[in-house]
Parts: structure tokens; sequence; C-alpha cells
């Protein structure tokens, strides 16, 4: 997603080139595709010209919404969503830090979205820079 995010809005990017410069298994990156474009983060279009967009601006798309798309919904523990989680139940003194660490937690990621997040040196137009700079070298 921070390679897509890292692209001019609207780019379609082959999914080799993803997992070439993210360094992932081609296998492993299209099991990850799938599910994003499943989930609706991502878009997928076939074609000579086909590969994966984010499926809607990066702006517009969280930490969170990536890691729950991926893992499904985020819990630093029990303890954080029900107090009778474990023998202690209602007796217990960390519940009020487990539910307040959750929260913490959720807004941090709530509140990264993809367009801060995208890897500046990951875009087409950085890449293409770094090869005409080489090119210069030699």
């Amino acid at each position: 997603m921070l390679y897509l995010a890292s692209q001019p809005e609207g780019s379609v990017v082959p999914f080799r080139e993803i997992a070439e410069r993210m360094n992932v298994p081609q296998d492993f990156m299209a099991k990850i595709l799938k599910k994003l474009c499943s989930e609706k983060l991502a878009s997928s279009s076939r074609g000579a010209l086909g590969g994966y967009t984010l499926a809607r601006p990066a702006s517009q798309i969280t930490f969170l919404d990536v890691i729950e798309a991926m893992e499904g919904k985020v819990q630093v523990n029990l303890c954080a969503e029900h107090s009778n989680a474990c023998n202690l139940g209602t007796d217990c003194t960390m519940t009020e830090v487990w539910q307040l660490g959750q929260q913490r937690m959720l807004e941090v990621f709530r509140h990264a979205r993809l367009d801060r997040l995208a890897m500046r040196g990951l875009s087409k137009a950085s890449v293409t820079a770094e090869l005409v700079q080489l090119g210069a070298r030699h």
C-alpha cells in the first residue's frame, strides 16, 4: 500500500514491480494484493497495461484500514475489550490500562494516512531521477 501511495494518483502498477521494489516474493505479493482488492483498498485491472492502484485517494486510507483489512480487528489484548476475559474479572486493576492503551493505539493508527506515510523514494519519478543520475555518472 505504501508503494501504491508513493505513485502519482491513478497510476497503475504491475504486481511484479511492486514485489520487486518492496522485496516481497511474487507469490506472496499476489496474495496480499488479492486480499487488499477484496477489502476495497486496492483495485486491479487486466491486460497489457494492467496492474494495481489504490481504490481511493491515499489521504482517505488509514494505517488502521490496512491492518484491519489484512489481520482483522486490532486488539492490544482480550482484556481491553472484555473485563471478564480472565479469572480475575472485574477485580482486575489492569483493565483500564489495557483499554486506554487500546484507545491510544487505535487513535495513532487512525491518524496515520497513506498520503503522509508514502515513501517518496519509491515513486516512479524518483526511480527515473536515480537512473538519470546513474547515467550521468558513467
